[in-house]
């Protein structure tokens, strides 16, 4: 893509994800099902946090691409840097888990992730751009442009990280008000729940995985490569 045609998607889905993360961050407390508590708000999610996520690494793709529109290539650098390494070991990861793991538990059983109650707080078309698009516009992000991943070892400790911040988070929450952020959490015994933690970290590790391999197959590994394309 040339560096105008990426400037442009980049700045609509930075307004896109903004708009969404407003829409949900805004919903009326006196509106939420007896079930969802307000310890928390909305930052108890994975999904709105990955909104923001997204909403940051487009901003920070945005600014990017402006950088290089102007030649500012000493900043460009910089900022392509820290674009890679954010969507590399977040934004792509985090985006396939949420949409993966949201519609295969709602599939099984909604009320253990999305209880029908907040169909009538949430409409069908905020809950796919949470859930659904997310998916599309991380491959859509690889097959646009190459992204330059970190070591393998210090990509993992990242993620896993960031990873283990959540799931701190998630326990925190359940240790000050006795709820569970996901209602699917009250069905394991701590052992159980351990357990379904590291599988998700497992599952989350090989999504990584795959958008790295993505990143290869699609952009191949040269150095000259990333060089000529990323700036």
């Amino acid at each position: 893509m040339e560096i105008s045609t990426l400037a442009t998607y980049h700045c609509l889905a930075f307004v896109w994800y903004f708009f969404i993360a407003y829409s949900i961050t805004h919903i009326r407390t006196e509106e939420r099902p007896s079930e969802v508590f307000l310890y928390g708000g909305q930052w108890k999610y994975l999904t709105v946090l990955n909104l923001v996520l997204q909403a940051i690494f487009y901003g920070v793709s945005f600014l990017a691409d402006v950088l290089r529109l102007i030649k500012k290539l000493r900043c460009a650098k910089c900022v392509i840097s820290s674009r890679d390494l954010l969507f590399s070991v977040l934004a792509f990861p985090v985006s396939t888990f949420v949409s993966i793991s949201f519609w295969t538990l709602y599939i099984y059983n909604r009320e253990l992730v999305y209880p029908k109650s907040l169909d009538g707080v949430i409409p069908l078309w905020l809950n796919h751009a949470m859930h659904t698009a997310v998916l599309p516009f991380a491959v859509l992000e690889i097959l646009a442009m190459p992204h330059r991943y970190p070591a393998k070892k210090k990509g993992l400790i990242l993620l896993g990280f960031v990873t283990f911040l959540y799931i701190s988070w998630v326990l925190w929450i359940y240790s000050v008000t006795g709820e569970w952020v996901y209602p699917l959490f009250a069905l394991f015994s701590p052992a159980g729940l351990a357990a379904f933690f590291t599988g998700s970290l497992a599952v989350i590790i090989s999504f990584y995985n795959f958008g790295e391999f993505l990143n290869r197959m699609i952009w191949g590994q040269s150095k000259f490569c990333f060089s000529l394309l990323s700036i």
